[in-house]
């Protein structure tokens, strides 16, 4: 007598020496077209500047070899274009994660007010005095993680609703905002233009220093973000069904909105409230994949194109002059997230 393994449709069995996974096929297509495409874009953001550098050139850079352009390219750009990379994966999950507990594409970071969160601690800090970008991403994890907690606890009645959980985010999100302009009114004339700058999102300036604080904090929650894949699978079955399955539904929910808390607070201290991304990224994700879950490779992939090429264009659409790329992200998630809510007032499916 045989036994035959049944699998999922579109998911395919990689065997290793320990054991076996599913692969679902078309996430592992887009994730390497993703993952091409981001390399070109990053060869492009090198060369791309006041002065052009030859993508020979990069690449002899990238590649550790002598080259003319090595200052511009290793000490200039390539800093940058690291923290954008981290930043926008890390937008990218952390909206990938908050949705698929709250179920809703509405439930993005800086919707909920989580971002608000962060950077409301952020900028009462440079209020203060502090204004050291190797200390200001910690802070706002702190933001992020306290205001994360108050939307938690009064989303709660006896389980997590969505909609109630979405609507009470955005009330915070809007006292946290206005929290923040008062510390910015209060604060000192040079120091309060600072924290504008950064409320629009930036990635000016951003070099090595700016970006240990996020590439540790990845490095630590790569356990848990490995974790947070295989979790958010029960998470996208019904209640009963995970229930069913042994699932304990609260704690699973509450870890995988404390890992999103977390990448989400850490990217909006080091860059500020890029606004969108993590609205954007695992939407465009999914629907790319056509899964069942958000895919968090291919959000974090998504995201990561978004804010360099974001960025990119906020460097050369109006040279000399530059745009933070929290004014590029909002200009194309602005009108996302107003179809996204009549769509889904209308029965769509969002």
């Amino acid at each position: 007598m045989t036994s035959t393994s049944v699998r999922p449709v579109g998911y395919g069995i990689v065997r290793a020496r320990r054991g076996s996974f599913l692969l679902h096929r078309r996430s592992a297509a887009v994730a390497l077209v993703l993952l091409l495409v981001l390399a070109a874009v990053s060869v492009a953001y090198l060369c791309v500047g006041e002065r052009f550098v030859a993508p020979g050139e990069v690449l002899k850079v990238i590649l550790g070899q002598d080259a003319r352009a090595t200052f511009v390219v290793a000490e200039l750009r390539m800093p940058r274009l690291a923290v954008g990379l981290m930043v926008g994966a890390a937008f990218g999950v952390a909206g990938a994660l908050i949705q698929t507990v709250a179920r809703n594409p509405l439930a993005s970071p800086d919707i909920i007010g989580i971002s608000q969160g962060a950077g409301a601690l952020t900028v009462g800090a440079m209020t203060f005095g502090l204004t050291s970008y190797t200390v200001l991403p910690y802070l706002s994890i702190v933001g992020g993680v306290a205001a994360a907690a108050l939307v938690y606890v009064f989303a709660w009645r006896g389980g997590l609703h969505a909609t109630r959980f979405v609507l009470i985010g955005i009330g915070f999100a809007i006292a946290l905002r206005s929290l923040t302009t008062l510390f910015m009114t209060k604060g000192d004339y040079l120091v309060a233009q600072q924290a504008q700058i950064w409320m629009t999102g930036s990635l000016n300036g951003r070099g090595w220093d700016e970006a240990a604080p996020i590439r540790w904090t990845l490095l630590l929650m790569l356990p848990a973000l490995l974790w947070a894949a295989r979790a958010q699978r029960t998470v996208s079955l019904d209640d009963d069904t995970a229930t069913a399955l042994g699932v304990r539904l609260g704690r699973v929910r509450l870890g995988l909105v404390i890992v999103g808390v977390v990448l989400a607070s850490v990217a909006t201290g080091v860059a500020g409230p890029v606004d969108f991304v993590a609205l954007l990224a695992p939407q465009i994700a999914r629907r790319m994949t056509r899964t069942a879950q958000i895919p968090l490779l291919c959000s974090a992939l998504t995201g990561a194109l978004v804010v360099v090429a974001a960025d990119l264009l906020g460097r050369r659409l109006f040279s000399p002059a530059e745009l933070p790329v929290g004014v590029l992200t909002a200009a194309v998630g602005a009108p996302y997230l107003i179809w996204l809510i009549v769509r889904s007032r209308t029965g769509g499916k969002a």
